[in-house]
């Protein structure tokens, strides 16, 4: 009790916090009122308030100059929320992300854009691209891989159809939660979720509901939403949907393998500018033609210039049956002197050729 007197060590340290949260507190909403000037004028000037590379700077510059005790992470995390609220002051960013809410590409937008973004589900992956392209929302948010599943081929296939862009990726961390009405498993007789999380705790599965109905559905979000109407069922999801459905979690962490990401791209119609310093990866598409020794000759000015390919996916050419687009990510800024060498020749060489985007390596 003698730690609550008004002249203990304690109270005089709150003190300290408290007039320290008033000071912070002032200096955001002088930060915020600067913001809003600069996005009045990018407005009348460019056309545009949201620049994603000045964010990255914003970024960096917090990170060589944090001192700790704070890691660079939560520093990166607390300034994405201010900025996220400062942008909704000129305009709230508007992002679709393939719903329904509490998905694991609805907490990849959050991770990225921060809670004050206008996030909004749609239904499909081709309904994301479809309503960036026609101008409704300045972003989108699609799934492309995963580290135990691989390719979202569909995510892929509407880069050959589109005239959209990347603009940065979303690495997050994958855990799997069992929910349901009930904490007890025993009252479980059939367990929803999208078939990559049922892939992914295929071995959970097998040993704790060996004879309970495995149901597939569109998402994990839309599991969950099942199970909250159907008692005796349960969902595999994560923990974010549970609190949105008002389900209990009886375990976590279910899957099969504990290091499982999925890369998420952030897409538009905008070009991405390089910000000095950061680590940039490029996509790149491109056919060519079907003969002996062609793809060896397109891909060979990589290894020339010394350019790392990271990734090489081949999918099918549409109404051409056995012709295939490849899809390429390597390591570069695409304006990087060797990457421009490399890509110069590629391009000669191909028969349909088109950087998707340049753009900012994505973090867990």
């Amino acid at each position: 009790m003698a730690n609550d007197s008004p002249n203990s060590p304690i109270d005089a340290l709150r003190a300290k916090i408290d007039s320290l949260d008033l000071e912070l507190l002032k200096l955001l909403n002088q930060r915020a009122r600067l913001a809003t000037e600069i996005g009045e004028t990018k407005k009348i000037e460019q056309g545009d308030f949201h620049v994603p590379s000045r964010e990255q700077e914003i970024y960096q510059q917090l990170e060589r100059h944090n001192q700790g005790p704070l890691p660079n992470q939560a520093v990166r995390h607390i300034f994405r929320e201010i900025i996220s609220a400062s942008l909704a002051l000129e305009k709230p960013l508007q992002v679709a992300y393939l719903g329904p809410r509490g998905t694991f590409t609805h907490l990849a937008s959050q991770k990225f854009f921060g809670y004050s973004a206008e996030l909004r589900p749609v239904n499909t992956i081709k309904e994301v691209f479809e309503s960036v392209e026609k101008g409704r929302y300045v972003y989108g948010v699609v799934p492309v891989e995963n580290t135990t599943e691989g390719i979202v081929s569909h995510t892929l296939d509407m880069f050959t159809q589109s005239r959209i862009s990347i603009s940065g990726e979303i690495l997050l961390q994958i855990t799997h939660d069992l929910l349901s009405q009930s904490n007890n498993p025993e009252t479980i007789n059939k367990i929803y979720s999208h078939p990559q999380a049922l892939a992914q705790c295929r071995a959970y599965l097998e040993e704790h509901f060996p004879t309970i109905p495995v149901v597939a559905v569109s998402s994990t979000a839309q599991a969950a939403m099942m199970a909250a109407e159907e008692p005796g069922t349960a969902a595999i999801a994560n923990e974010y949907a549970a609190s949105v459905y008002h389900l209990q979690v009886i375990e976590t962490s279910i899957q099969d393998i504990s290091h499982n990401i999925t890369r998420f791209l952030i897409i538009s119609t905008r070009e991405t500018s390089q910000v000095p310093g950061e680590h940039y990866k490029t996509t790149v598409l491109f056919s060519a033609k079907d003969q002996a020794g062609t793809l060896f000759s397109l891909l060979k000015p990589f290894s020339d210039h010394g350019v790392n390919l990271t990734k090489i996916e081949s999918r099918p050419k549409r109404g051409e049956p056995w012709q295939y687009m490849f899809f390429i990510d390597l390591d570069g800024y695409r304006e990087d002197p060797e990457v421009a060498a490399a890509l110069k020749e590629l391009e000669a060489k191909s028969q349909y050729y088109k950087v998707i985007g340049s753009y900012v390596k994505g973090r867990i």
